[in-house]
């Protein structure tokens, strides 16, 4: 049986320039466009930046601005700040963003299940008790229930508070 849903808020993501090569070196040399990219905060080690399709509303992302697709390679002081990012972007899905609970993923590699396979990535997942329903168990589709750009202005507005 074929799924068919109608989502037209999503057209900006076919219609878009498609930025050539790795999407997150381009987003770590363009810091004058971080609002149109979605980055939540930057520093000399990574940024954040929203999940263009994410799992749930508030899902982000923490990435090095050193490009390799292994973690194994990363700069053990540039792991360590992120893992103490990680930490503070917790309390503030919990605290500033009302998340029951968080799920935190790394996906290392293609066959690991990352989409952008070829530069690291960490994803912070905001949870909620029953943020699951049929549609997505059953119908194996998601829906978003709250408007992207609000989502990106609220946890902005937060994450200075936070970090």
């Amino acid at each position: 049986m074929e799924n068919i849903l109608y989502a037209p808020w999503r057209e900006e993501y076919i219609t878009n320039d498609k930025i050539e090569g790795c999407v997150f070196c381009h987003i770590s040399k363009h810091a004058q466009d971080d609002e149109k990219l979605h980055v939540l905060y930057r520093d000399e080690f990574c940024f954040i930046v929203m999940n263009r399709y994410p799992y749930t509303p508030g899902h982000f992302m923490i990435i090095p601005h050193f490009h390799t697709d292994k973690l194994e390679e990363l700069d053990s002081e540039c792991w360590l700040h992120m893992s103490a990012l990680a930490q503070k972007c917790v309390k503030l899905l919990k605290e500033g963003f009302g998340a029951q609970g968080v799920n935190i993923g790394m996906n290392l590699g293609r066959a690991g299940g990352a989409g952008i396979a070829e530069h690291i990535h960490m994803h912070l997942v905001p949870r909620w008790e029953r943020d699951t329903n049929f549609i997505t168990s059953i119908g194996q589709n998601r829906v978003y229930s709250t408007d992207f750009e609000k989502i990106y202005q609220k946890i902005k507005e937060l994450i200075y508070k936070y970090l």
